[in-house]
């Protein structure tokens, strides 16, 4: 039922944390967290590092959860850098589907307004595709995941504001906010969400500039995740990633029909490619560059 009003501390919520360093397989949970392992961020060299820490479904009552458990990570030595962010999930059960479609309106209106209170990395915008007018087109014709999956590299097929996740577990996830381990950001960045979600279910008009939106919703108008700039290497690699794709996308619809690049990797061998299929799978392929065919337009100044 759409539009209802809620509160939004009743609203349940999980967090997905990334961090870097510490040792997370050895980290002790409490009932009911998940660890993923599989989800390295990247360190300062470049070494895959940290994971993904995970609560269950929570209510804003519970939240002293976190305070516990962010303060284990950084007694192991844990933190957030560029390469990790801060996802929020919140639970659509108040309204069901029919939420989904005022989420895409809402997203059209009001996603330039969430990064910019949240100071989105640039970088990290990979990850949150803004939501467009074809998308919820597509929607209103056909109610479906397909429908708001952004197509393209896997990093960047989830939208900012992910409604494709109410057809994975019943949630809107908001994955605007960098990344941090500190307890008062995640909570602010917590609280900004489940407000935003709130506000929306009940069908409220807010305003679009960022400080009187967070006014509106009588959430934090500061304290979240600061911006980290990338280092020069990640950038550099970004850039050949982007220029490589065009001519590798033949080779990869020849290895995994209709799979996606995850990333593209320099080795001495020549490049790994990974490549993630429509189920999610991730699988890498040792390959050369061509002997001949690339074009050389000028020669750069040293």
């Amino acid at each position: 039922m759409w539009p209802k009003t809620v509160d939004w501390k009743q609203l349940k919520f999980g967090v997905e944390i990334e961090f870097i360093g510490g040792k997370p397989a050895e980290l002790e949970l409490l009932p009911g967290w998940e660890m993923s392992l599989n989800e390295h961020q990247l360190d300062e060299t470049g070494i895959e590092s940290g994971s993904e820490l995970k609560p269950p479904p929570m209510l804003w009552e519970e939240r002293d959860q976190i305070r516990i458990m962010l303060s284990r990570l950084q007694a192991q030595g844990a933190t957030a850098n560029w390469s990790c962010g801060l996802h929020v999930h919140v639970g659509l059960e108040a309204w069901g589907e029919q939420m989904v479609l005022p989420l895409l309106d809402a997203a059209l209106t009001y996603q330039d307004t969430l990064q910019a209170l949240l100071r989105t990395s640039e970088h990290r915008l990979l990850f949150c595709p803004p939501v467009t007018t074809a998308m919820r087109e597509r929607f209103a014709l056909d109610p479906s995941a397909q429908a708001v999956h952004n197509a393209g590299r896997p990093q960047s097929h989830r939208c900012g504001i992910n409604t494709a996740s109410w057809f994975d577990i019943g949630t809107v996830e908001i994955r605007y906010a960098n990344g941090s381990v500190l307890v008062h950001e995640v909570l602010h960045t917590i609280e900004l969400c489940l407000r935003f979600v709130a506000a929306i279910g009940a069908g409220t008009e807010l305003p679009l500039d960022p400080q009187q939106f967070a006014a509106a919703l009588q959430a934090p108008a500061s304290g979240y995740p600061a911006s980290i700039p990338v280092p020069r290497w990640y950038q550099e690699r970004i850039w050949l990633e982007e220029l490589l794709l065009p001519f590798l996308e033949p080779i990869v619809q020849k290895l995994v029909p209709n799979g996606e690049v995850h990333d593209i990797l320099p080795v001495e061998e020549g490049l790994v490619l990974a490549i993630e299929n429509s189920s999610g799978k991730r699988m890498k392929y040792l390959i050369e560059p061509p002997a001949e065919g690339w074009i050389v337009k000028r020669q750069l100044p040293d």
